[in-house]
């Protein structure tokens, strides 16, 4: 079967105070890699390596890459099916526009959809979009059985994991189980996507050390955090690969494409110690010693001692960054976020001690947040300032679909539908200032929220530069230079590229 992937293009918030950047489809190149190995000829039409500068305006917001009437003129006559995904929700809108323009040219070829968003709102999608299935949750199992099926001509009733329209209605055919050995996937399809596209435009997550790539080393996570949709994507059930295994396929794409910077986009990287001690003892054995590695979506912290903040900067492993969400357990105990915080110092202590580029992420707004959890949030900034973290991330809270929290909200009439309104409340959670319509909170208005992230901002950078003055004659040094080696000087660089793009009538 001759099968075209598409990666859409994504939205873009220049006034978001935040150094997240759009990075490769490393999710679609699992599912280009598992369809190829099935036998399928399979291609991919990536939106944003197509037109990596390519910038739309669109209301408040901008659009990178090709445009959805573009992107259609590009697709694969010969193509015999397509397969779209689409991570954030907050994208749907676009992802829409698309649909309906690859639906309306080929209206008589297969379109699947899956990722983070479909997994969450499938019945939504597919009433609101004309999608013929969607695939639910880890995708690759069902992927192949599904376009399998539809080359024969065979009924996918019997198919878990996917939900589609039958006689009226949206159907859902059951969970697929889990997969629990990894090593068996093949690696990603990376010939499939421009990588020097994404590179030479720094669209990549974490920090830039060179020419990058991301990895997966796990999927799934074992917690269940309320604001976070990883329990109903993944469940709760954790995988690792083969430490070897992961080592291998980084030696390889050092050798075959030229890539020293590895971000891993792991849910949950380290929860074992072990399991990080034997990968950076594999990443020595093969002399891996020209490379970075970075965690820039958060880890645990309690694994992180001594041994390990040691071997990680023995292997540059640099870069990582915690999640403690909130300064108060009362906080962390109501959103099941399972941290102690003794735990998080004793990990912070052993990574400044071994010279670990270090950032901790927190969310204000929480529906249960009050002024006294916020003054332990703030007792909590300082202290990591002065223990010698180096950034950290202040975001508002928003609901996401297929929450704990999003189902709360819905019972308490605090959403009343999967508006485009309501879904794109993510991309506007990281701007200067949060407004009363994207505010989630029972007891603190958007002004207040507003107020407390510049009071957290300023206590923790303030004592962290008094403390070290030498850091910040540092960034404004690498910031200059366009170099990173920290979540500020990402931040700093992409502000000043967007400036200059925007300056330049890089704007459609």
């Amino acid at each position: 079967m001759r099968i075209q992937l598409i990666h859409p293009p994504v939205y873009l918030n220049v006034h978001a105070m935040t150094a997240l950047r759009p990075s490769l489809p490393l999710g679609l190149a699992y599912i280009a890699a598992v369809l190829r190995e099935a036998g399928h000829e399979v291609s991919l039409l990536d939106a944003v390596a197509e037109a990596p500068t390519q910038v739309t305006a669109d209301r408040h917001l901008h659009r990178l890459g090709l445009t959805p009437e573009e992107i259609v003129e590009r697709l694969d006559e010969g193509a015999d099916a397509f397969g779209l995904t689409n991570m954030w929700s907050f994208s749907w809108p676009l992802v829409r526009a698309l649909i309906e323009g690859i639906k309306e040219r080929f209206p008589d070829k297969p379109l699947v959809c899956g990722g983070e968003h479909f997994t969450a709102l499938p019945e939504h999608s597919i009433e609101t979009a004309p999608i013929d299935y969607c695939v639910l949750g880890e995708g690759e199992e069902t992927a192949v059985r599904l376009f399998a099926a539809l080359e024969a001509g065979d009924s996918v009733d019997d198919i878990p994991g996917l939900a589609y329209a039958k006689d009226g209605e949206v159907v859902r055919t059951g969970r697929q189980a889990r997969r629990r050995n990894l090593d068996e996937l093949p690696w990603p399809a990376w010939d499939l996507v421009d990588i020097d596209a994404y590179n030479d435009n720094n669209l990549v997550n974490g920090v830039k050390a060179g020419k990058t790539l991301p990895i997966l080393a796990t999927r799934g996570c074992p917690y269940s955090c309320t604001y976070c949709a990883s329990p109903n994507m993944w469940t709760t059930r954790y995988y690792t690969r083969d430490p070897e295994d992961v080592a291998d396929e980084i030696l390889r794409y050092r050798r075959e494409y030229g890539v020293v910077n590895f971000p891993f986009q792991d849910l949950t990287a380290i929860v074992k110690k072990d399991w990080v001690v034997a990968f950076c003892n594999a990443l020595i054995a093969r002399d891996l010693n020209d490379i970075t590695w970075q965690f820039p979506s958060g880890t645990r912290c309690e694994v992180i001692d001594e041994e390990v903040a040691a071997l990680l900067y023995r292997t540059n492993g640099r870069s990582l960054a915690y999640a403690p969400e909130s300064g108060s357990e009362r906080t962390r105990e109501l959103i099941k976020k399972r941290m102690k915080t003794e735990s998080l110092y004793n990990a912070v202590r052993a990574s400044v001690k071994h010279k670990l580029n270090i950032t901790c992420f927190f969310v204000l707004g929480f529906p249960h947040d009050t002024k006294a959890d916020l003054k332990k949030t703030e007792r909590m900034v300082r202290k990591l300032g002065l223990l010698g973290v180096d950034d950290i991330a202040i975001g508002f809270f928003f609901p996401l679909p297929n929450t704990a929290l999003y189902d709360d909200l819905i019972r308490a009439g605090r959403i009343e539908s999967n508006s485009d309104e309501f879904l794109m409340t993510p991309i506007f959670a990281n701007e200067a200032r949060l407004t009363e319509d994207h505010n989630y909170s029972s007891n603190l208005t958007a002004r207040e929220l507003t107020f407390w992230k510049y009071r957290l901002l300023l206590n923790f950078y303030g004592l962290s530069f008094l403390s070290r003055p030498w850091k910040l004659f540092g960034v404004l040094a690498n910031a200059l230079r366009g170099k990173e080696t920290r979540k500020l000087e990402t931040f700093l660089n992409e502000k000043l590229r967007r400036k200059k793009s925007l300056a330049g009538g890089g704007v459609r």
